[in-house]
């Protein structure tokens, strides 16, 4: 995390230092990625990044931190965990929101993207740490499980993983190809058949 003479510094002179980061992640995958061209595009000394930062891994955690952060605002401001939905309409609203952001910032998009092609030593204990989000989609599985939706037999570890996996490649794609609709009918499918596959059948069903 940045060193205290990061936060002393005005606000407008983090945002900079903040969007030239971004910038740079988002060109290239991080064991790429160049310190200076960072403050050369914050218009800061190398020397001054070190009073900021530690070293390139610093920054890059407090970046991510950061961007986390204001993804789960979006999910908290619009409530998706608030309700009582089964675990495919809760995903399903979180694309939903995830599309529209990503849309909007789609710079964050890149940076998420390069780091999944990055397989640096670094990378891999990030990726590692960073289980929040899969924890509390196994929560709600898990739920799901008790309430009579999903066979109790089903690992929620590796439906995580699946779903983890086709979304991310899907958008791949998305980036590629720019395609909304087929993005949006592609989610809807994948999430249809894995529910066929998990979901307690009804008795009338064969």
């Amino acid at each position: 995390m940045p060193r205290a003479t990061y936060f002393n510094l005005d606000p407008d002179k983090q945002e900079r230092i903040f969007a030239a980061a971004v910038a740079e992640f988002a060109a290239r995958p991080f064991s790429e990625a160049s310190i200076n061209q960072i403050v050369k595009k914050a218009g800061i000394s190398r020397g001054s990044f070190y009073q900021y930062f530690e070293n390139k891994e610093d920054l890059y955690l407090y970046m991510i931190a950061e961007i986390g952060k204001e993804k789960m605002q979006r999910f908290e401001q619009a409530r998706v965990f608030a309700t009582e939905a089964d675990f495919f309409t809760t995903y399903l609203e979180l694309y939903k929101i995830g599309l529209a952001w990503v849309q909007e910032k789609p710079e964050y998009n890149r940076i998420f993207l390069l780091m999944e092609l990055d397989d640096s030593d670094f990378i891999a204990k990030l990726r590692a740490l960073s289980a929040e989000g899969f924890d509390i989609l196994k929560g709600l599985l898990e739920r799901d499980k008790e309430r009579g939706l999903i066979r109790p037999d089903v690992d929620s570890d590796l439906v995580i993983d699946i779903v983890y996996d086709l979304m991310l490649q899907s958008f791949k794609r998305y980036y590629q190809r720019g395609s909304e609709e087929k993005l949006r009918r592609r989610v809807e499918g994948i999430l249809q058949i894995i529910k066929e596959g998990i979901g307690v059948k009804d008795r009338g069903e064969g």
